[in-house]
């Protein structure tokens, strides 16, 4: 089993065809179909099955592609760790956040951080929180900025700032809980469960109108569209100027803070990342304050090491693909 092989095997369920996929690659069809052969082969199973002209994934299948994206993920994660121990502030820092962090939170602090560390190589990747965390956990990102973790991803918060949520409505807008239309964020929003959660504990089924981004629920609350649930920094500006008014609404506001998320080995430049945005000097009033993991965390940590073999926490140079950090104080 090969890197290029689970490549073009992800590459086929994301783009649905063999010459679909052989495009993207740049490869030809019969490439890409020798590959999945030879995958079938090794692995004894039926990955695929025809649908139409395209191909959909068997139940082994989808098992089989989240440990391919992840077996992917560590191999390139171990290979920036590696080279992160001999000088972090050269490393990669390949950064997430969900849409309202990455829109009015992340740019300054990546402002900041590219201040002080101009040669590390910074990406950020900022959609729904769904999908967002399930990147975190593939190890296809080093550390994301979002709500409290989903369950279940063996996620590890290392610092935390306070957050929260509202309910807003323009200035000018007569504000009916039952009746009036309540904007939602599109699907994996995090802060679309929350509005659904508070609907149901208020006990009301009012007209709902379902947008596609942050921005767009923001903008069609201003033109008066109706009333949404959104973080009360990203509307602080529109606040002030009047463009918008808060509602009081039984229930709010909701305390729904910032994770800094990693997996349980952060690498060597991810942690120069987590020591800035815990640092007030360097964040300013974007400063998160550092966690202590709780029991879960350690117990998320404990098993890292029994599967890696090494020590979570500090960077060794060792025969061991995957190397580590030093981690955030307090953290």
């Amino acid at each position: 089993m090969t890197p290029s092989r689970l490549l073009t095997f992800l590459t086929i369920v994301e783009c649905g065809s063999a010459k679909a996929a052989a495009g993207r690659l740049s490869v030809t069809e019969s490439a890409v179909s020798a590959s999945l052969a030879a995958l079938h082969r090794e692995i004894g199973v039926t990955l695929f099955e025809r649908s139409g002209r395209g191909l959909r994934l068997t139940e082994a299948g989808s098992v089989f592609a989240d440990y391919a994206r992840r077996i992917l993920g560590l191999m390139d994660e171990s290979v920036a760790a590696a080279r992160q121990g001999v000088s972090a502030e050269h490393g990669r820092v390949r950064l997430g956040a969900v849409t309202t962090a990455g829109e009015y939170l992340v740019p300054g602090l990546l402002a900041t951080f590219r201040r002080r560390y101009p040669d590390v190589d910074v990406t950020l990747e900022v959609g729904v929180r769904d999908h967002i965390l399930s990147l975190l956990a593939d190890h296809q990102l080093d550390v994301v900025i979002a709500g409290r973790p989903l369950p279940g991803l063996a996620l590890v918060t290392r610092a935390t700032r306070a957050n929260s949520l509202i309910v807003v409505a323009a200035a000018t807008a007569r504000t009916d809980l039952a009746r009036s239309t309540w904007l939602l964020r599109e699907p994996g929003s995090g802060t679309r469960d929350a509005t659904l959660a508070l609907l149901e504990s208020l006990q009301i089924e009012p007209p709902m109108l379902a947008l596609g981004s942050h921005g767009a629920v923001v903008a069609s609350a201003v033109l008066g569209l109706g009333l949404t649930v959104v973080s009360a920094d990203a509307v602080a500006h529109h606040l002030h100027t009047g463009d918008l008014k808060r509602v009081p609404v039984r229930g709010t506001p909701l305390n729904r803070p910032w994770h800094a998320l990693t997996t349980a080995a952060p690498t060597a430049t991810t942690t120069l990342f987590l020591t800035g945005l815990t640092d007030p000097t360097a964040a300013g009033e974007l400063v998160f304050a550092p966690r202590r993991p709780g029991r879960a965390a350690k117990t998320v940590e404990a098993q890292a090491r029994r599967d890696s073999g090494q020590r979570v926490g500090a960077f060794t140079r060792s025969p061991a693909p995957a190397g580590e950090a030093t981690p955030v104080p307090s953290a």
